[in-house]
């Protein structure tokens, strides 16, 4: 994904936990945290599997979607996660 824009993505990690990030490039952002040189969360719980990613026009609304997320309780964040492919297939078959 190489779009202009900001960019919220969460990751799940190999223990099965998730990691909310921000980045303005999901490629390079993913290859950072492989190589364990991300964020200090994520640091030897890879593999990563990318759950998901929600574009934003401006940096002040990803910030602030980062902040809602991260204040999730785990549950909140699966639950989401699955609102989201839901709606995503639901466009699909459109």
């Amino acid at each position: 994904m190489d779009y202009n824009g900001y960019f919220v993505y969460m990751l799940r990690c190999s223990d099965h936990s998730l990691y909310t990030g921000f980045t303005t490039n999901i490629a390079r952002r993913l290859a950072v945290h492989e190589s364990g040189k991300g964020a200090k969360y994520t640091r030897g719980r890879g593999p990563f599997i990318l759950e998901m990613v929600i574009q934003f026009e401006s940096k002040t609304e990803a910030l602030q979607a980062e902040y809602a997320i991260k204040q999730m309780t785990k549950q909140e964040k699966e639950q989401f996660i699955l609102e989201r492919k839901k709606t995503n297939e639901a466009a699909k078959e459109l």
